[in-house]
């Protein structure tokens, strides 16, 4: 199930079940009189997070309290007149649980039950925003909750007269000369004088309305989402048309690929054929980020940098001398530590053996931002991809990336970006249209055979490899790929034909890694793996380009 996190948009499946976790004795003896009790919507949003819906302590807190307002004055309504059961679409699930509980007056004079804060306020003063707004998915009664007062002020009421004078009541002091005497005071709306009744019909009144407003804006949302789908829909049938879409076959590529390959001369500098970072490494995970920077210095170029956490250094660093390694992943200047060495980098690979710590996630996604301001190229990898997932928007739209997903990888971009199940029925179809949708990223999706499109056009890697999969092929990929995006884009434009330098790279890098998994399996067949791998690079380099 896709997880749920746009905010305040709670579908009728998820309302129910918290409802169902919420509604449990044990969590209901947990909230009865106990005002710090932040834990248990803790509790509750990590059980939910268990049953597939991504939702922070603090949604589920304001979801129950909305829930609890919308049963009360439901509850009062139908007391009074009969018909303002409508209101509360939960009705029935809330009545169930707090039917049998203790009800109190609020402030606002609307009965909500003994959590009138729900513990959640612990740091701070426990008001209330001035306004909250509910909005539910379609289907699902939506409005705006006016606080409900009735007060009469200790002060003299000014009356207003014909002649547009303000009148005051004997005793009361003007203050002569002051700024606001001089300023014509603003009319209020003045309900003090309606008895109780009038302001629950007037209120439930504005519920209606609210609630229909919101409908005609759900529907217009959805034509727009419609239309949208039907001009992406018509982009994927012209692309698969005559003249649109095409699939290049490897004797096509292949030259342009060997094009980019800068010549070996003694008159070049350490560096001049590439500088490459690799943003991952941590405690977990520290043989993929060797393997992608130890397959880039393998490949051609020049230095390697790992950008990993302090814990995963001395280990990284124990692999290969040839490395540069540095501990700053996990440090409070992290973003800026990595923002130094960025100059002096040719391309990045955001991902292998990152991990999924929030505070990496978002170190990596920062280093993102910053690479992209400075146009270089950014490959992303492994868990690189979990933070796209999450967050398209952090490298949707940027022309010099690339994403190497694999199957399952690949799905759970899909859904993100189209919120719907994967159609595997069609898969170059689907790999087009996530190109699409991430505003024409070069995408390589590995498998049986490698697809990588742009949105544009589709090549399909079939360079024969071998039936066994080991974990670390893929970052053998993405170390490659990122020298070659490197030489692809420092190429003339008469290098590569017209065609994409992302495309041309992540070609010659699927072909490459295909190579090497053939080489090392017919030396070592089912026992292979990614260390083996790495020894055939230089050969089935010079096989591939330099024949």
């Amino acid at each position: 199930m896709l997880a749920n996190t746009r905010g305040f948009l709670w579908s009728d499946v998820e309302t129910r079940a918290l409802l169902n976790i919420w509604g449990e004795q044990d969590v209901q003896m947990a909230l009865d009189g106990n005002f710090r009790n932040s834990h248990v919507y803790r509790d509750v949003a990590g059980r939910l997070g268990e049953m597939g819906f991504d939702r922070t302590p603090e949604q589920c807190r304001i979801r129950v309290k909305s829930l609890k307002r919308q049963y009360y004055q439901a509850k009062e309504g139908t007391r009074r007149n009969g018909h303002c059961h409508k209101i509360c679409k939960f009705y029935d699930e809330m009545e169930r649980i707090l039917s049998s509980r203790p009800q109190m007056e609020t402030q606002d004079g609307v009965a909500t039950g003994d959590e009138p804060l729900d513990g959640m306020e612990e740091e701070g003063d426990g008001t209330e925003p001035a306004q909250e707004t509910l909005v539910e998915r379609a289907g699902e009664s939506s409005y705006t909750q006016p606080a409900v007062k009735v007060e009469y002020p200790a002060f003299p009421i000014p009356v207003t007269v014909n002649s547009g004078a303000s009148v005051r009541q004997p005793g009361a002091q003007a203050s002569l000369g002051s700024p606001s005497s001089s300023r014509p005071r603003r009319s209020r709306k003045c309900h003090a004088s309606l008895p109780l009744d009038k302001l629950l019909e007037r209120f439930l009144e504005h519920s209606v309305e609210a609630e229909e407003n919101f409908h005609k804006q759900e529907e217009q949302r959805q034509q727009l989402e419609e239309r949208r789908r039907e001009a992406e829909h018509a982009l994927i049938e012209r692309s698969f048309s005559v003249g649109g879409t095409t699939q290049r076959n490897m004797d096509s590529i292949l030259p342009l690929v060997k094009s980019i390959i800068p010549p070996l001369m003694p008159r070049k500098h350490k560096g001049q054929d590439g500088r490459i970072g690799i943003v991952g490494g941590c405690q977990e995970y520290t043989g993929a980020p060797y393997f992608a920077a130890i397959s880039a210095l393998k490949v051609g170029a020049d230095l390697s940098h790992v950008f990993c956490t302090k814990d995963a250094a001395t280990v990284i660093k124990s692999y290969s001398p040839e490395l540069i390694v540095h501990p700053v992943l996990d440090g409070p200047d992290a973003v800026e530590e990595v923002e130094k060495w960025l100059p002096r980098l040719h391309s990045v690979v955001v991902g292998p053996g990152l991990g999924r710590d929030d505070k990496l996630l978002k170190n990596a996604k920062d280093i993102i931002e910053k690479s992209k301001a400075r146009g270089i190229p950014v490959v992303i990898d492994a868990d690189g991809l979990w933070l796209v997932a999450q967050q398209p928007a952090v490298i949707h739209g940027y022309p010099k990336a690339i994403l190497t997903p694999n199957f399952m990888e690949f799905r759970r971009l899909y859904e993100a970006t189209h919120h719907e199940p994967l159609d595997s029925s069609d898969i170059q179809r689907s790999a087009l249209q996530l190109s699409v949708a991430m505003g024409n990223l070069t995408v390589v999706l590995k498998g049986e055979e490698d697809i990588i499109t742009n949105g544009n056009s589709v090549m399909v890697c079939s360079q024969e490899g071998s039936s066994r999969r080991c974990g670390g092929q893929g970052d053998l990929l993405s170390g490659s790929l990122g020298v070659l995006a490197h030489w692809a884009y420092s190429s003339t434009a008469e290098a590569t034909k017209g065609t994409s330098p992302a495309m041309v790279a992540a070609f010659g890098a699927c072909t490459l890694t295909r190579q090497c998994n053939r080489q090392a399996f017919h030396k070592h067949g089912r026992s292979m793996t990614t260390s083996d791998m790495l020894p055939e690079i230089g050969s089935a380099f010079r096989k591939l380009f330099e024949s």
